[in-house]
């Protein structure tokens, strides 16, 4: 063996992840790839408008308002530039707070766009082009649905939460955004990764605003990493694949050749799914299958005896504990079955509405808690993560039954929101923040991104411009209609 081929042999994991990451160029990323960028960060910046208005962001940027310092980056809503690693923060947790953008689930959960602010943080301080920051998100996708999918059982699966994946996928992304050398993006992994371990409790039992905080965190730590990797600290290079890293750790069994086969060849992003209920994802598939039975067959509250919901029994064991039969926080609601299925029943509809606490606790809701029950399936456990599916069954109190069994959620790439349903998504959630004049003309730069000559431009556009207006979610309701299909394409 020659020496060359000797230092390959040794090469690890984060060395191979991050040269690939440093050479990608936007004339290497798909014309599909491209287009799937958009279509994610239209509703990425969506989501984050809604979350502008939440109560946990409102929090996190007057806590940021005392301790951020100047910088380059621009926060969504308030327009101001506060450092890179603080917008990120941000950012982040506007887009995730109401757990409605992107979803991915094989082995594990995750939400790609969740690292969008770190390339557009790093971008702005690179003061790059919109090529640059779609680069940033496909690479967000690509690591962050491949780690998802090394792993046998996930990362969830063994107790621990994925921002736990997210501080090795934000690293790449922000180094890369920020034209670090490979050894750079390495390093910045290490950095990230190796004090940036999440644990499941934020996800189980009752729940927290930590349960949409730790992702962005996760991808706050990614920038914080890269800043340092820039300036020349460095960090564990075996942190994947050597003595006491991810995979010694977190065993039983990883497939790491998953990581780096085929880089290049095709793109994840093109797999990922978007949520169309703000919901935690396994509950989509059940409430789509509800508010089909219910308004095919017009059901109503007072004349359905029991629903039962037959799913995975990570659906009954986090979604169905005592606490989501009582859910009396956001955060627990909608991760919480009997009550979505509940609000379903009860309002035909489950948007950011139902979400507001005089909602959570409306009576005529609560009274239906108690019908739900979920069991957990074997035969459908042998077929996810490739299908999604449920079994609904509801029982009426003079002893009609209805079952409508679902493969998977209107969102999955399978089943895909059209461009009109993610810009009618987007208005919903934009209305209060931005002025339909506004929002026409971040839309119209978010599909001609690759052509955008400054991304601070671009975050530019998505200042505020409505100002003593309450929240309005009529367009959300109004356009809450279930079993719609629609087709990509604009």
């Amino acid at each position: 063996m020659s020496a060359k081929e000797a230092v390959a042999v040794e090469e690890t994991i984060t060395a191979r992840m991050s040269r690939w990451a440093a050479g990608l160029r936007f004339q290497d990323v798909s014309k599909d790839a491209v287009y799937e960028a958009k279509r994610y960060l239209l509703d990425s910046v969506g989501c984050a408008l809604g979350g502008y208005q939440q109560h946990d962001v409102k929090i996190a940027l007057e806590v940021l308002d005392e301790i951020a310092g100047r910088g380059a980056a621009t926060v969504i809503g308030t327009g101001k530039k506060i450092d890179p690693v603080s917008a990120s923060l941000a950012n982040a947790l506007m887009i995730r707070c109401m757990d409605y953008n992107d979803i991915y689930w094989k082995q594990d959960p995750s939400h790609p766009s969740d690292i969008f602010p770190a390339a557009m943080a790093a971008c702005e301080r690179a003061r790059s082009d919109g090529k640059e920051l779609i680069v940033g998100f496909v690479l967000g996708h690509e690591f962050e649905m491949r780690l998802c999918e090394a792993g046998f059982p996930g990362i969830r699966e063994r107790g621990w939460h994925h921002a736990t994946l997210t501080a090795f996928v934000s690293p790449i992304v922000a180094g890369r955004a920020l034209h670090l050398s490979w050894e750079q993006i390495q390093h910045a992994i290490g950095i990230s990764a190796s004090r940036q371990c999440t644990l499941g409790a934020v996800t189980a039992g009752k729940l927290t605003m930590m349960k949409n905080t730790v992702d962005p965190m996760a991808t706050q730590s990614g920038v914080l990493a890269a800043l340092l990797a820039e300036r020349g600290y460095t960090g564990p290079e075996h942190v994947i694949d050597g003595k006491e890293g991810l995979t010694h750790v977190f065993g039983p069994e990883w497939k790491l050749n998953l990581l780096t086969d085929g880089l290049g060849d095709s793109w994840r992003i093109t797999q990922c799914g978007m949520k169309f209920f703000p919901t935690e994802a396994l509950t989509h598939a059940p409430i789509s299958a509800v508010l089909d039975l219910v308004k095919d067959n017009d059901l109503h509250p007072d004349n359905v005896e029991k629903i039962q919901i037959r799913s995975l029994a990570r659906a009954a064991d986090i979604l169905s504990d005592p606490s989501k039969y009582d859910p009396r926080t956001k955060e627990t609601a909608d991760h919480s079955l009997p009550y979505v299925i509940a609000a379903a029943l009860v309002d035909r509809q489950v948007t950011p509405v139902q979400f507001m606490m005089e909602k959570i606790m409306d009576p005529s809701i609560r009274a239906q808690l108690k019908k739900v029950e979920v069991v957990a399936d074997p035969e459908i456990e042998k077929v996810f993560p490739a299908l999604q599916r449920v079994v609904v069954n509801i029982t009426t109190t003079d002893g009609r039954s209805f079952t409508k069994q679902l493969d998977y959620p209107k969102g999955d790439p399978r089943n895909p929101l059209s461009d009109q349903e993610i810009e009618e998504k987007f208005s919903a959630l934009a209305e209060g923040v931005l002025s339909p004049g506004a929002q026409r003309k971040l839309k119209d730069a978010i599909w001609n991104l690759e052509k955008a000559s400054s991304v601070s431009k671009l975050m530019a556009l998505m200042k505020a411009d409505v100002k003593g207006k309450k929240l309005s979610w009529a367009k959300a309701k109004a356009k809450a209609k279930t079993g719609a299909h629609g087709k990509k394409g604009r």
